[in-house]
């Protein structure tokens, strides 16, 4: 086990990444932001780096040694750097068949089902406000396939496809967003609420910030089993997905404080997709380089290219096996985008066209069925069979919701008071 984090620096190196930029310039000198994802290879360990005077003195005055961690980010960049072939997208990475497939599948289950929700809700099939996670599936997929059934998943209001790659059946997600009683929360949650005990998705949030302190909850439970209960095989991590508009948000830093202090389990993923509705990133925060909040509070911060689901996976098994290991806390900052709208009544009229253009080139499916391609993982036969396997799993999924039935008028209050008689609402 590494020693506690007493005084951390972050250090960028140079990598490889694109020269393009997004957004306006921004005022006070600060640039705009220049999108590629992560440059080199990632470590979390201490390096050969000294530190400031100052921080190896506040390391003196707290008994420990500094620690130095590295990290990469591109949101904000000082310059252009030469392309570098030894950190070019997804070198270096060894993935079997198995696994690139797995998460093939996961990835294209995931939007197929979006893309079937959007038909849906615009049937008349779902209500209320439906938001989809089309574009930024590499961050879902690159994380949760690496965790075990045992360990946490805390997701927003853009649910489903985190509940999809935690393991739930589309059938539950789907039923559960049509109001059902076969869906995962017996449709009382719908779209913004998904939760299953059974694989530990603790829920979707409609409210920003607001499943952070529950994931926190959730990792200092681990803990507590492991250290104080002598449970000697509880080794759960935590896992909790927010987006950028979040961190402006009080919950986020006080929880980033705790899980720093209390060394606790769990990876904070920000699934920075550039817009919170819509609002520009750049518009909204003093420095939009997220990751490096991490390393205020004590832990090592990471920014990765989200549109790359091997790069994700690399700095995510990283942060995981640390977590597990009982090191502390990651802060990840995935940058992403969404191809479509805040929500389904959102036109998405804010963003422009060109930039909603420059991702969709970079769609992350695309790119990782190229790479399977390219690196004769598979035959693209065998893809397009996972693709009709998808296929039929939606329309199931959708054949089995529509037939499934409403829930009855008794279970209206069920969940929300313990005894709704006693307020004499009760049925």
């Amino acid at each position: 086990m590494s020693a506690p984090f007493s005084s951390v620096r972050a250090v960028r190196h140079p990598g490889s990444f694109a020269g393009e930029r997004h957004g306006p310039p921004v005022a006070s000198g600060r640039l705009a932001s220049g999108f590629l994802g992560s440059a080199g290879k990632l470590r979390f360990g201490a390096l050969s780096v000294s530190a400031p005077a100052s921080a190896h003195s506040s390391a003196r005055r707290r008994g420990s040694s500094s620690v130095v961690v590295a990290v990469s980010s591109d949101v904000v960049k000082e310059k252009k750097l030469k392309p570098s072939s030894s950190s070019s997208s997804s070198s270096g990475l060894h993935i079997t068949k198995e696994e690139v497939l797995e998460l093939y599948e996961d990835m294209v289950l995931g939007r197929s089902f979006e893309d079937m929700c959007a038909q849906m809700y615009y049937r008349g099939k779902m209500f209320g406000f439906v938001h989809l996670y089309n574009g930024q599936e590499a961050v879902s997929t690159g994380f949760i396939k690496l965790l075990k059934q045992e360990d946490c998943v805390v997701s927003t209001y853009r649910d489903h496809v985190h509940a999809l790659s935690k393991g739930v059946p589309a059938r539950a997600v789907m039923s559960e967003l049509f109001g059902k009683t076969t869906g995962c929360c017996r449709g009382q949650g719908g779209s913004m609420h998904m939760f299953s005990k059974e694989h530990n998705l603790l829920g979707g949030f409609a409210f920003i910030g607001e499943g952070i302190p529950i994931a926190t909850g959730a990792a200092f439970a681990s803990k507590y089993r492991r250290e104080v209960l002598k449970e000697a095989d509880c080794d759960h991590v935590t896992v909790a997905f927010f987006g950028d508009g979040t961190c402006n948000n009080g919950q986020f830093y006080e929880c980033l404080n705790m899980a720093a202090l209390w060394k606790l389990p769990i990876v904070f993923v920000v699934e920075n997709n550039l817009w919170a509705i819509g609002m520009s990133h750049l518009r909204a925060t003093s420095d939009p380089q997220i990751w490096k909040k991490g390393p205020a509070f004590g832990m090592p911060g990471v920014h990765v290219d989200g549109m790359d689901v091997m790069k994700v996976r690399e700095v995510a098994k990283e942060a995981i096996g640390r977590a597990r290991r009982g090191e502390g806390p990651t802060l990840v900052e995935c940058e992403t985008y969404r191809f479509r709208g805040h929500s389904l009544a959102d036109p998405d009229e804010l963003r422009d066209p060109a930039e909603k253009a420059r991702y969709a080139a970079r769609d992350p499916i695309v790119a990782l069925k190229k790479y399977i391609l390219d690196k004769n993982l598979a035959r693209e036969a065998e893809l397009k069979a996972i693709d009709k396997k998808i296929d039929e799993i939606i329309e199931d999924s959708v054949e089995f919701a529509d037939a499934s039935p409403p829930p009855p008028r008794s279970q209206l209050l069920e969940n929300v008071f313990a005894d709704p008689k006693g307020f004499g609402i009760g049925p």
